[in-house]
């Protein structure tokens, strides 16, 4: 009666050019092999620091081999010369030899890689651009409703969303304003004392800080921190499937989600805008006087003559459409999130780039739409 169980006896012939013999019998199977499998583990190891020269391998008393065994042989064997089996369990080693030592195709470079990330990149775009127009045209819809119902506007989300994104930014965007005010009039007044242009300071930073630089600031700071936050909040609320149980519940999403948080933002950042221009003033009177000799009160007294008042106002309808595309983008991909924390961490990275370059290529528009005025 043939053994029940997977043997493997090591004999050692010192005399012998191939000293080592190892003879397998038995069940060489998944559960013939599971009594033993310590034996042969470590019977395994020690041939392992052999060369496969001095092994002779004798399969011939196998009387069964699957799958399992076989692989254990075909790593046992490593290529040895001298082994004697069977000619069926010689096919099913050959086999499993073919499958573990299948050659690994080398990357070929696809002349068409760049035309094919390419289109890609284009079927993305288009994508976001149609779930984008999708979104605007749903706000719009749910904006001209609530004109009609304003009881049923989220008031405690506007402002919540105001406080978070007005108030609570204040000190980071000031602190900021403040510094470019200083270094942005400290080196203007370097040039300018060569020629006598010292005047000319408060022209360059009162158009550069009202006009441009402090809706820019407060944009970009926004996006980082308002914009990053909004879209992990509503990405949470994907991967928890709150947003799944307010459609379930009949409550639009973009109404109670969306919409108070595109108002606020677009409400709350010409506000912080107004405040990085006074302390980016701030600055800029306070280097001023240090470096050009000019008074705070000179300074205040020449800048309404030399920036006209419609550059403060078109620097704060810029912040009004800024703050409304980087609450809009945050949304956007705060509802595009996958229930998983990858897509939430993805989501929040690619708001962020987004809103920023959205935000530059606005401030192009802007700045090309009314080059004639002010």
């Amino acid at each position: 009666m043939p053994t029940r169980d997977a043997a493997l006896e090591v004999h050692t012939l010192a005399q012998d050019p191939v000293p080592i013999r190892v003879r397998a019998s038995g069940l060489w199977t998944f559960r013939g092999m599971k009594e033993h499998d310590a034996d042969l583990t470590r019977k395994f190891a020690e041939l392992t620091r052999q060369p496969p020269e001095r092994i002779a391998w004798d399969l011939t008393d196998v009387n069964e081999m699957d799958d399992a065994g076989a692989v254990w042989l075909v790593h046992a064997l490593r290529n040895s010369k001298q082994v004697q089996v069977s000619d069926g369990h010689r096919e099913i080693l050959a086999q499993i030899e073919r499958g573990l030592q299948a050659p690994k195709e080398a990357e070929r470079i696809d002349p068409l890689a760049a035309v094919v990330r390419l289109g890609e990149g284009t079927f993305d775009a288009g994508v976001h651009l149609r779930d984008g127009v999708t979104l605007l045209g749903q706000l719009a819809l749910d904006a001209s409703g609530l004109m009609r119902r304003p009881r049923e506007f989220p008031l405690r989300e506007f402002s919540a969303g105001i406080y978070r994104s007005g108030v609570t930014a204040l000190p980071v965007t000031m602190l900021v304003g403040f510094l470019v005010g200083v270094v942005l009039t400290y080196l203007s007044a370097l040039q300018l004392k060569r020629y006598g242009a010292d005047l000319l300071v408060i022209n360059i930073v009162g158009i550069g800080v009202l006009r441009e630089l402090g809706p820019m600031l407060a944009s970009i700071i926004s996006a980082g921190r308002s914009g990053s936050a909004i879209t992990a909040q509503l990405g949470v609320m994907r991967v928890t499937e709150e947003v799944e149980a307010l459609s379930v519940m009949g409550i639009s999403v973009t109404t109670r989600l969306v919409l108070p948080r595109v108002l606020a933002l677009a409400v709350a950042l010409p506000l912080v805008a107004f405040c990085t221009d006074v302390a980016a003033l701030g600055g800029a009177m306070l280097v001023s006087q240090f470096t050009l000799g000019i008074t705070p009160g000179a300074f205040l007294q020449a800048l309404p003559e030399a920036v006209e008042v419609v550059n403060f106002w078109i620097g704060i309808w810029k912040s009004a459409a800024f703050g409304f595309a980087v609450a809009f983008v945050a949304c956007h991909y705060g509802l595009r999130v996958l229930p998983n924390t990858d897509s939430l961490a993805l989501g929040v990275t690619r708001s962020v780039v987004a809103s920023i370059t959205i935000v530059i290529i606005l401030d192009a528009i802007f700045a090309i739409a009314l080059r004639n005025v002010g």
